[in-house]
């Protein structure tokens, strides 16, 4: 069975008022099913042999059909992008393709604009919220508005917690069990570092590398890591990688979409601080760090200080998409005094909150002076009061603190 997504309602209203949709996304997040929801007919390019032959005779037949038609997976046969652009302009029609893509061609073949034409829909694998593990009651849109009013308490164990990062959100697995998910996502990075890399823009690159870049990654999940420790943990006994060969990494990871940078914020600050500028660097979902260093839920209850930062990298997952659907952008904090704020969440037009995520409810009293402090330091002048500072955390209720900081359970969490 279909579960509805976000991205469907988004679907529908780019397809209203853009000629094509194309739905980016890693693979198994389920751009090709979403997309089936709203297409009338389609073609499947990375299997079907004989619409990839017709697209070096007649590429027109490829775009024949019901509309919208889906095109899945168009990277196969990049030249398939500018055939898309002529047509929309010449049926002068909105919503008459979709396309899907689970790998970032290179700049050159989507040089030729499609502003105007094709518009960009971001998919992710599924937040708490769409899997059914938060109830929502406390949206992000509201919360953007200024306006909180607490919530029920959210009883959430913390081997519940570690299952479901395990797990991941990854559609077609719901109904699999948890060993079954974990040896899921190995055999996804398995994939990934042996063929998939490789694939995408015809480099040869050394498998066994590319697996210690990853569990670098994993082992330093929602950290501004930079490459350098990257490339020295990656290397271990026999010295460090090379900087720029571990840059030529990440940059093909987040082609695939598997990998993404949570950007430092640009704001101004009354204080003589220093922003820092370096990303924190996550998975596109937990899951795939977990895999990466061979954990399970059990051990991960036994590393708890890890385990924060896997919950960390869950909450800017989920808070990544209920963003997507306000129009707004999640980035974060970190200045020289290592004053830091995991996430903060802006709109397009200016409005912000701050989020500062802990695993256990006993570190929120310093989260929240954390929180009150990056407040002063910070020129709201300039960018305006905050319209809501809170704690997001694991478990327990959802509250307004004496200090005016907020108190958010995941598990309420919702767009």
């Amino acid at each position: 069975m279909y579960t509805p997504r976000l991205g469907d309602r988004e679907l529908t209203a780019r397809l209203a008022v853009s000629g094509a949709v194309l739905i980016e996304g890693p693979r198994a997040c389920g751009k090709t099913e979403t997309a089936r929801r709203q297409a009338a007919s389609e073609v499947l390019l990375d299997v079907d042999e004989n619409a990839r032959r017709a697209m070096a005779v007649e590429p027109d037949l490829i775009l024949a059909g019901a509309t919208p038609r889906l095109i899945d997976e168009w990277q196969v046969e990049p030249a398939i992008w500018n055939h898309v652009r002529r047509a929309v302009d010449a049926r002068r029609t909105r919503g008459q393709f979709i396309l899907t893509g689970s790998a970032v061609p290179a700049d050159d073949i989507t040089r030729h604009t499609g502003a105007g034409r094709i518009s960009r829909l971001r998919l992710r694998p599924m937040s708490s919220f769409e899997m059914g593990q938060s109830t929502g009651d406390v949206s992000l849109t509201r919360l953007l508005d200024a306006d909180f009013d607490g919530c029920t308490e959210q009883n959430v164990r913390l081997a519940d917690l570690a299952s479901r990062i395990g797990r991941g959100g990854w559609p077609g697995e719901m109904d699999l069990d948890e060993r079954a998910c974990l040896t899921a996502r190995v055999d996804y990075l398995d994939e990934i570092r042996r063929s998939d890399l490789q694939r995408i823009d015809g480099l040869s690159r050394d498998p066994d590398n590319v697996g210690r870049v990853l569990r670098s990654l994993a082992r330093n999940v929602s950290t501004p890591v930079s490459v350098r420790t990257i490339a020295a943990d990656a290397g271990g006994d026999g010295g460090p990688l090379d900087a720029d060969t571990v840059t030529g990494y990440l940059v093909a990871l987040r082609r695939l979409m598997v990998y993404e940078e949570q950007r430092a914020w640009s704001t101004h600050l009354r204080s003589r601080s220093i922003l820092r500028k370096s990303p924190k660097r996550h998975f596109v979902d937990p899951s795939l760090a977990v895999a990466a260093i061979g954990a399970t839920p059990e051990r991960l209850i036994g590393d708890l200080q890890f385990l924060g930062f896997l919950f960390e990298s869950m909450v800017y997952r989920d808070l990544a998409i209920y963003s997507q659907a306000n129009d707004a952008e999640v980035f974060h904090y970190l200045d020289n005094t290592n004053l830091e704020v995991d996430a903060i969440v802006q709109k397009r037009q200016g409005d912000w909150c701050a989020f500062e995520v802990k695993l256990g409810v006993g570190q929120v009293d310093a989260a929240a002076a954390a929180l009150l402090k990056f407040r002063n330091r910070i020129d709201v002048g300039a960018v305006g009061e905050p319209k809501l500072l809170a704690v997001i955390v694991s478990t327990g209720y959802g509250y307004r603190r004496s200090d005016g900081v907020a108190v958010i359970p995941i598990g309420s969490l919702g767009p």
